[in-house]
């Protein structure tokens, strides 16, 4: 039977590939700060119809100061990793952009190891490996466009992964110290309150450009709607994966990302891997098998 965690998951893995290509397609017209607002500003009605469906008033939780701060600490973390990654496609194809990032996932073990004392098991360290190889074949297989893979480019994904590892943790313990009795509800609210704080955020960020900046958003409402409806969909699969799973196991799961985002590389923008690209990505596969093999 497949393990709740591993269906959020896979959810949260293909919409964000989906959510990534049109960030991209979107940055073609405006500033990254916008593509990024994009994402949460019309997330926003989705994710806040999802919890009221999932809450009464009268049933919120009480929720700390530290739950605030550690929330707000993911909400700008991930702000910052959404506006690298961005920019970063504009350096490099869609396919390789989104592969700089992947170092997440030892990132995430080693930081969750560190902080919140989250283990791993040996089988699982060995895929995370395997996943680790997989990347750095792909990162490796062109160099970056300075002609070498430490250049701006990786520099950029390893502050995106960095950052995107932090808030994966975070969000997992704000969410458990809530101690709701389902998880999909602590979820829900940690996601709804950091979507809130985020819009805000990035609605500043978007207003310093200029007045001229939210109404060039609004032009392109309809790929800015499917980048808030997915995004929403992407955010709320973490967020329930994350409170039910390690932070570091469900990143390993997520990197099947891969596969929809090599697919929408080759056939929407006709971006074409090598074959040792191919090779990393069959690492990266054989490492997310052995994550499950691992929890079953």
């Amino acid at each position: 039977m497949l393990e709740s965690w591993i269906f959020w998951t896979i959810l949260a893995a293909t919409m964000q590939s989906v959510r990534t290509a049109g960030q991209k397609q979107l940055n073609q017209s405006v500033s990254a700060e916008s593509a990024t607002l994009a994402r949460y500003l019309f997330a926003l009605p989705v994710i806040l119809g999802y919890g009221a469906w999932l809450f009464e008033v009268r049933a919120l939780p009480q929720v700390s100061m530290a739950f605030g701060a550690k929330v707000v600490a993911a909400g700008v973390l991930q702000i910052f990793a959404t506006i690298l990654l961005v920019r970063l496609f504009s350096r490099r194809n869609f396919a390789i952009g989104s592969t700089y990032i992947r170092l997440e996932i030892v990132i995430t073990a080693l930081l969750g190891l560190t902080l919140f004392g989250d283990l791993v098991n040996a089988l699982t360290l060995l895929g995370m490996m395997v996943c680790t190889a997989g990347l750095i074949l792909v990162n490796t297989s062109r160099g970056s466009v300075s002609g070498s893979f430490w250049g701006r480019e990786a520099v950029m994904g390893l502050a995106a992964a960095l950052a995107f590892s932090l808030t994966s943790l975070l969000v997992r313990d704000a969410s458990l110290s809530l101690g709701l009795a389902s998880p999909v509800a602590a979820a829900a609210l940690t996601l709804c309150v950091m979507v809130l704080v985020q819009t805000g955020l990035c609605l500043g960020l978007v207003a310093r450009r200029g007045p001229g900046e939210l109404s060039q958003l609004l032009k392109y409402w309809r790929l800015a709607l499917f980048i808030g409806c997915t995004s929403a969909l992407g955010s709320i699969g973490w967020f329930t994966a994350f409170t039910l799973e390690q932070a570091a196991v469900v990143k390993t799961l997520g990197q099947i990302e891969l596969i929809f985002v090599m697919l929408i590389s080759y056939f929407f923008f006709k971006e074409r891997p090598t074959r040792r690209e191919w090779q990393g990505i069959l690492l990266v596969l054989l490492g997310v098998s052995v994550v499950l093999g691992a929890d079953w």
